[in-house]
């Protein structure tokens, strides 16, 4: 059961209040402005304190959409095999 104390790592976030469309792609997006788009999120999680609990949180809970912890879909998707 997921309690307070597992989702309070975002409370910390640099992330916290941004546009979720900094992380998360729009469904017509196309390949150079998904580069863009990671690479805006990944400068955000660069200096985030908490970007190693959101890496570890995307990865124990396989979050298949997103940059997390400065990792995309991709590099997640290679990390659990």
């Amino acid at each position: 059961m997921p309690t307070l104390e597992m989702w309070a790592w975002q409370s910390s976030a640099a992330c916290r209040g941004m546009a979720s469309s900094v992380f998360f792609a729009a469904p017509d997006e196309r390949t150079d402005a998904k580069q863009g788009r990671e690479d805006a999120a990944r400068r955000v999680c660069a200096r985030c304190p908490v970007r190693d609990a959101c890496a570890d949180f995307a990865l124990r809970t396989r979050e298949s959409h997103g940059v997390w912890g400065g990792l995309t879909e991709k590099e997640r998707a290679r990390g659990r095999r």
